[in-house]
């Protein structure tokens, strides 16, 4: 069973910054892809970024490119992202998932999700 586990989101002023975690575990973790998604009260869960398992390919939404990094460390089993200039659009709750097929940008590509780590950015 796949568990998925993340951590660091709070609350921030905007400009600042957060790095979350996704501590995976259940899956050899090195060969799959990773994304983080986010949702927003009221709204669609859309993504944020994604990280391949085979040459570490990154990919991003508009919205966060040049502010957002994704990487991995497959030692650790752990995925992160590391948010900066954090506006307060940024709030919502984030969420780590494993990429099992086709196109990175869509949730139908992922199958196991965590619980979400909330993130609030103050005005």
């Amino acid at each position: 069973q796949v568990q998925l586990v993340e951590s660091g989101g709070g609350l921030v002023q905007a400009g600042g910054s957060l790095r979350l975690s996704c501590a995976a575990s259940g899956r050899t973790f090195s060969r799959y892809g990773m994304g983080w998604f986010r949702q927003a009260p009221g709204k669609e869960r859309e993504f944020v970024a994604a990280i391949s398992g085979i040459d570490n390919s990154t990919y991003y939404t508009d919205s966060v490119r040049g502010r957002f990094t994704i990487s991995r460390d497959n030692a650790k089993n752990t995925l992160y992202l590391q948010m900066k200039s954090l506006k307060p659009e940024d709030t919502a709750v984030y969420y780590c998932a494993t990429h099992y097929r086709g196109n990175y940008y869509y949730r139908t590509g992922y199958d196991y999700w965590g619980q979400g780590t909330q993130v609030t950015v103050s005005s």
